[in-house]
């Protein structure tokens, strides 16, 4: 009966942490962008989503640059190599959707808070470099017009490694939650 009263209370966490994540994002998204029902303040104070792509761009153009790849920015969305083909970074190539994912497992879990940040951070750190490196994939294949195997596109091969990692960060997290709490087993 307690299980299953953990069990319910992670399910309810977890559920409630994740559509304030996800759905949050995209209020702030429809809040921020002009027209509709745009606000000049969470598009000035609170925008994360516009930083996260910012740095996600900006870390794709410094990788390529380490590989002598050279690339220019486009306004704000758009990322383009020498001979002008590259990618556009709309709100969908993000990853807050796996981002929210993880982010609502790891604090509905029965862990110390200590450890929760410390995996919250580190998953979500290592989602961020799993997406610059398919953006930088992504810009390469586009410039030799190389295409994505099995025909899928590049969101779903992000998805494919993004959730294989998360289930990876999930397991190597409740081993260590069991390692720490013996009582747990």
């Amino acid at each position: 009966m307690f299980a299953q009263k953990k069990f319910i209370q992670f399910i309810i966490i977890f559920f409630a942490v994740f559509s304030i994540c996800y759905f949050g994002t995209l209020l702030v998204i429809g809040l921020s962008v002009p027209g509709g029902s745009y606000s000049p303040f969470v598009a000035k104070y609170l925008n994360y989503v516009d930083l996260l792509r910012n740095s996600l761009l900006a870390a794709t153009k410094f990788i390529l640059s380490f590989f002598n790849i050279p690339t220019y920015r486009l306004g704000d969305y758009t990322l383009r190599g020498s001979n002008g083909r590259g990618i556009k970074m709309i709100y969908a190539c993000i990853g807050y959707g796996v981002m929210s994912f993880w982010i609502a497992y790891t604090l509905a879990t029965r862990a110390v808070l200590k450890k929760k940040i410390i995996w919250l951070f580190a998953g979500l750190l290592l989602l961020w470099v799993i997406n610059v490196c398919r953006l930088a994939l992504v810009l390469v294949s586009t410039q030799h017009n190389w295409s994505f195997p099995f025909g899928w596109d590049h969101h779903t091969w992000f998805n494919i490694i993004a959730y294989t990692f998360i289930f990876l960060m999930m397991y190597f997290f409740e081993k260590n939650i069991k390692a720490n709490h013996p009582r747990d087993k």
